[in-house]
């Protein structure tokens, strides 16, 4: 760690920063990453070859400084010497291979083991492929969840995506182009027929984003075949129940008057039809009557 630099410029404070590296497009680097780069005393990276591309294109070199492989596979090994650094009033950051750290990634359990030890954690935001694809695919984004890679055998990916077909919000999958046409197939059956947007290659020259239901996804990319580059697969929310009309509300009260009192009836009814509490109350009171 030999690297001379104006400490006084130098942003950074001591522990673990996270930077955002670009998903595709090198030029989606910030300004801030690259000083980061340029002014840790250790850098941690998912896999050295592409970190060292990165610095490469844009002018920056080690100069002496260590330059450490994490990822899942070392994760065990790795950890307690980057701590060892951390303990020490060492810079640090880390880069996953693209993107935001931490999504997806193996970064992860370093950062919650940082938080742990009550080192300091930072981060320089950027790019992210979810979030990107959430923007372009014309779904709703006031509510969202990523929910990451379904498994890749069937029966496990059902069950997987049955535990989100509630969920009040836009939801986001990666996916690989190999299983996609089979995991749209899946996602139709289990949420149902509802729009969705298959977002690749974000940022690069054949940018794409497919939009539509997601039988007909499902039937394209069965006959296209698998498509190229990285895949971000979202999924519209489930379409909102229409209004409960008297007649079913009246039901559900007699139902439930049959063994509750009024006041739990009516918390129960309201409850499960999405209903004022104190409207139910009063129509329980009048079918009581009745």
């Amino acid at each position: 760690m030999s690297k001379s630099k104006n400490v006084a410029k130098s942003q950074l404070r001591p522990g673990l920063t996270l930077v955002a590296t670009p998903i595709g497009n090198a030029s989606d680097i910030t300004i801030r990453a690259l000083d980061a780069l340029r002014d840790a005393d250790v850098l941690v990276c998912e896999d050295t070859r592409m970190a060292r591309r990165l610095m490469d294109m844009h002018g920056i070199t080690l100069e002496g400084r260590p330059l450490i492989a994490y990822h899942d596979h070392n994760a065990a090994a790795t950890m307690p010497k980057l701590l060892h650094f951390l303990h020490k009033g060492v810079t640090m950051v880390y880069l996953s291979d693209a993107g935001t750290p931490l999504v997806a990634d193996p970064g992860y359990k370093l950062a919650q083991e940082v938080i742990r030890e009550g080192i300091n954690l930072s981060s320089t935001p950027g790019a992210c492929a979810a979030v990107m694809a959430l923007t372009l695919s014309g779904l709703p984004s006031d509510r969202f969840m990523f929910a990451g890679f379904p498994p890749p055998k069937r029966e496990a990916r059902r069950t997987f995506l049955s535990g989100f077909s509630a969920v009040p919000g836009t939801i986001i999958f990666y996916e690989s182009p190999r299983r996609l046409a089979g995991c749209l197939t899946d996602m139709g059956e289990v949420f149902g027929n509802r729009e969705a947007a298959v977002a690749r290659e974000l940022t690069k020259m054949f940018e794409e984003v497919r939009r539509g239901s997601l039988t007909d996804l499902a039937a394209h990319y069965a006959e296209a075949g698998a498509p190229k580059g990285e895949i971000v697969l979202l999924v519209a929310p489930p379409a909102p129940a229409p209004p409960a009309t008297e007649e079913v509300i009246d039901t559900a009260l007699r139902t439930a008057l049959a063994t509750m009192s009024v006041k739990d009836a009516a918390r129960e009814v309201a409850a499960t039809l999405n209903l004022p509490r104190k409207q139910v109350y009063e129509r329980a009171l009048a079918v009581r009557e009745e």
